[in-house]
C-alpha cells in the first residue's frame, strides 16, 4: 500500500501543468460560442466536459507502464472486432454506417474514435519494446508497424469514413517519421504515392467523394459558401451576437460542430481566428517539444508526437474545409467543436501522456518481455 501511495504522488511532482493550461482557453472560447448558438447544446457540452474530466483522471492514475504488455494487444484486437461488427450490426446515419448502438439504452458508440487511441498505444508498445537503430527501422519492422495502421485504416474507410481513416493514416505514419524510419523507405513511398495517386483517385474513391474534391477545387458547396460569408462579415474585429446573422438566422449549417470556426470568425473576426490558431500552434509545438525532450522514452515520444499530429491534422483539415481549400468531411475542430466522443478520446490520450511523463523513471522490460515497474538506480 505504501509503495502505491509513493507511486501515485509522482503524478503531482512531474505533472505537466502547461499542457492543461494551454487547453483551458480553447475550452472557454468553445463553451462561450456554443452557449450563444444553443444553450441546450452548452448544457450537453458541460456534461461532456465532466465525463471527459473523469476519463482524464482515470487514464491519469491507471498504471499503464505496468499493464501495457497484455492490455495493448487485447485493446487493439477488441477495437478491430468492433470495426468489423459495424459491417454487420452497425447503425446507419445519413448514409454512413459508423456507429454501434448499445442494446437497451439507445446510446451509440463510434469504434473508429477509439481506434485512434488503440493505434497510438500499439505503436508505442511495439516501438518501446524494440527501439529503432541509429539509422531508423528497416523494411521488415516498417512493414510490421504499417500493418498496425493500415488494417484499421481500410476498415474505417470502408464504412465509409475517409476523413477519419486519413487522420489515422497520417497520424500513424507521422509517429513513425518522428521515431525514425530509414530515409530510403520514405523516398520509395513518396515515389510510389506520386505515381499511384491518379489510379487511387479514379478507382479508390466513391462518386460522392470525387464530387467533394471537385467542389473544393471548382465550386464551393452551400455549407462552405455560407461559412465564407460568415467569416467575411466578421471582418477584422467581429460582430456582436445579435448582428451575427449567418449563425443566429441558421444560414450557417452545423455551426456548433464542424463549422464552429466560421462562427468564431463571424463573432470575433480575423483577430479571434488567429488567436485560436495560435493557441493550437503553441499546443502542437509543446507536444513536439515533449516528444524531443523524452526522446529515449519511446512511450512518451510516441504518445506526444501522435497527439501533436492528431491536433495538426484535425485543425488543418477543418479550417481548410471551412475556407474552401479542402473537401467537406466530418472532422471537428479538436476539443473545440461541440461533441462528446471526440472530446473524451482526446481527454483519455492526454491522461495517458501525463501518466507516462509522471512515471518516466519506472519502465524497463524484464526477461519475459513484460513491462515491470522498477525504480532506476540513480547512484
Amino acid at each position: 500500500m505504501e509503495h502505491w501511495f509513493d507511486f501515485d504522488k509522482r503524478i503531482f511532482k512531474h505533472f505537466n501543468y502547461l499542457l492543461i493550461l494551454q487547453l483551458i482557453p480553447l475550452l472557454v472560447i468553445s463553451s462561450y460560442l456554443v452557449n450563444e448558438i444553443n444553450p441546450y447544446l452548452f448544457t450537453k457540452q458541460m456534461v461532456y466536459y465532466a465525463i471527459g474530466g473523469i476519463a482524464f483522471f482515470v487514464s491519469l492514475f491507471f498504471p499503464w507502464r505496468q499493464i501495457l504488455w497484455w492490455f495493448v494487444p487485447l485493446f487493439y484486437v477488441g477495437n478491430l472486432g468492433l470495426l468489423l461488427a459495424v459491417e454487420f450490426v452497425g447503425k446507419s446515419i445519413l448514409g454512413a454506417t459508423r456507429w454501434i448502438e448499445i442494446p437497451g439504452i439507445g446510446i451509440t458508440i463510434q469504434p473508429s474514435e477509439f481506434m485512434k487511441v488503440s493505434v497510438i498505444m500499439t505503436l508505442a508498445y511495439l516501438i518501446h519494446k524494440t527501439p529503432p537503430p541509429e539509422k531508423g527501422y528497416g523494411l521488415l519492422k516498417f512493414i510490421l508497424l504499417s500493418i498496425v495502421i493500415i488494417i484499421p485504416f481500410l476498415l474505417i474507410a470502408k464504412e465509409p469514413d475517409l476523413g477519419t481513416a486519413l487522420v489515422l493514416l497520417i497520424t500513424g505514419y507521422g509517429v513513425l517519421f518522428v521515431v525514425g524510419i530509414n530515409w530510403k523507405i520514405w523516398f520509395t513511398i513518396f515515389i510510389i504515392a506520386g505515381f499511384s495517386a491518379p489510379v487511387a483517385y479514379e478507382y479508390g474513391l466513391k462518386d460522392y467523394q470525387k464530387k467533394r474534391i471537385q467542389d473544393a477545387l471548382n465550386k464551393p458547396s452551400y455549407q462552405v459558401r455560407q461559412a465564407l460569408i460568415a467569416i467575411g462579415s466578421g471582418g477584422i474585429e467581429g460582430k456582436s451576437k445579435d448582428e451575427a446573422t449567418q449563425t443566429q438566422l441558421d444560414f450557417l449549417p452545423v455551426a456548433s460542430t464542424d463549422f464552429i470556426f466560421a462562427y468564431l470568425g463571424e463573432r470575433f473576426g480575423f483577430k479571434g481566428m488567429m488567436a485560436v490558431i495560435g493557441l493550437y500552434i503553441l499546443l502542437i509545438f509543446n507536444l513536439l517539444y515533449i516528444s524531443a525532450k523524452y526522446a529515449k522514452d519511446y512511450l512518451i515520444r510516441t504518445f506526444a508526437s501522435g497527439l501533436a499530429f492528431l491536433f495538426f491534422v484535425y485543425m488543418g483539415v477543418n479550417i481548410y474545409m471551412i475556407i474552401g481549400l479542402a473537401p467537406v468531411v466530418g472532422l471537428p475542430l479538436p476539443m473545440f467543436s461541440h461533441g462528446g466522443t471526440s472530446f473524451i478520446i482526446f481527454a483519455v490520450i492526454f491522461g495517458i501522456l501525463q501518466n507516462l511523463i509522471a512515471f518516466k523513471d519506472y519502465s524497463r522490460y524484464n526477461s519475459d518481455s513484460k513491462i515491470t515497474m522498477q525504480r532506476k538506480d540513480f547512484h
